[in-house]
C-alpha cells in the first residue's frame, strides 16, 4: 500500500511540475502550440485544466483555471501524505 501512495504523490508532483512549465510557457505568445513537445505538454496538461476552465470562465482575458487545478492537486496530494503507512 505504501508503494501505492509513494507512487500516486510522486506523479501529483511532476503533474504539478507539467502544469507550473505549461502556465509559464502561456506567457510567450510566439510558440507554436502544434509543433513538440509543446503539443505533447497541451495533451497531457489540457484535459485536466478544462475540467477547471467549464468552472471558473476567463475573465477580462486571464485564465484563472490553474490555480483551482493547483489548488486540487496540493489538497490530493496533501490528503494522500495524511494517510498512514
Amino acid at each position: 500500500m505504501s508503494l501505492l501512495i509513494t507512487t500516486l504523490i510522486t506523479f501529483i508532483t511532476f503533474y504539478s511540475y507539467l502544469l507550473i512549465v505549461r502556465v509559464l510557457l502561456t506567457w510567450f505568445p510566439t510558440i507554436n502550440w502544434y509543433n513538440q513537445p509543446f503539443a505533447a505538454l497541451g495533451q497531457i496538461t489540457d484535459p485536466y485544466l478544462n475540467l477547471f476552465r467549464s468552472i471558473i470562465p476567463s475573465l477580462g482575458g486571464i485564465d484563472f483555471s490553474p490555480i483551482l487545478a493547483f489548488l486540487a492537486l496540493n489538497l490530493a496530494g496533501s490528503l494522500l501524505r495524511a494517510i498512514p503507512y
